[in-house]
């Protein structure tokens, strides 16, 4: 099957979270901007055919004149976001409307250490099932805590997940959650919520910690410890490669 997919990358939100001068997802990370590094996650593959970046009007000109060629370059279309969350994704989605798709991913701007193998997963996963995401097991020991932050319960984490992106759907799916989407829902902190609420099984695809999500400046350490550690293994898996391919290449010529 010859697999046709979007990504739609909302990039308008404000970090109030991350602090600075800058949103997160255009901070400089080891040499390129984190929302480039997502894009281009997403760009090397064959199944992607469209990928759409939202952002907020006021970054609009920066935007455009520091990585408007390279967006070119990768065939990204931009559209403005909106007040909130949903808004953007409903923005997003109207400029793939119409488009012969098989499936629409949904992912975070400032998520940039995804592997290309976990999103093969997924995409498999939600063209088998019609909606899928990333998901880490949670680890630590988990409380629930009353407003005094007394803890109220030690709480079971075996059934409990961390939701990740991308967060992938049929798009029948996804155009007819957000064609439908009541005030009640509009404070929604992912897309799959609104699969759930159609009755719609959204499937999980193990994830681990590594395709975090980058909220606090910490975590822009973090992030660059993964990339250079997947460059790495990268780079390892073309000499391996090579060398399967021509068994003397790290041999001496005499």
């Amino acid at each position: 099957m010859n697999l046709k997919a979007a990504v739609l990358i909302p990039a308008a939100g404000s970090s109030s979270r991350f602090g600075g001068k800058r949103p997160k997802q255009f901070v400089d990370l080891d040499g390129r901007a984190v929302f480039i590094r997502t894009i281009e996650a997403f760009a090397q593959r064959d199944d992607v055919k469209k990928i759409v970046v939202a952002i907020s009007p006021d970054e609009q000109e920066m935007y455009e004149i520091k990585w408007g060629a390279k967006l070119d370059f990768y065939g990204v279309t931009t559209v403005i976001g909106g007040a909130e969350r949903w808004q953007t994704v409903q923005n997003l989605l109207a400029a793939v409307k119409g488009i012969d798709l098989d499936l629409i991913a949904i992912h975070d701007a400032a998520r940039p250490c995804i592997s290309d193998e976990l999103i093969t997963r997924v995409f498999q996963a939600a063209i088998e099932t019609g909606a899928a995401l990333p998901a880490a097991r949670l680890v630590g020991t988990i409380k629930k805590a009353g407003p005094d932050l007394n803890i109220v319960q030690t709480v079971d984490r075996s059934e409990l997940w961390e939701a990740q992106t991308p967060q992938t759907f049929k798009p029948e799916i996804i155009f007819q959650a957000y064609d439908n989407l009541s005030d009640q829902m509009k404070n929604i902190t992912d897309d799959s919520q609104l699969a759930e609420a159609m009755g719609v099984p959204v499937k999980i695809v193990e994830s681990d910690s590594t395709n975090l999500k980058i909220t606090h400046g910490i975590d822009m350490a973090y992030a660059s410890v993964i990339i250079k550690n997947m460059a790495a293994a990268k780079e390892q898996e073309m000499k391996r490669a090579d060398k399967a391919f021509n068994p003397f290449a790290e041999d001496h010529m005499w």
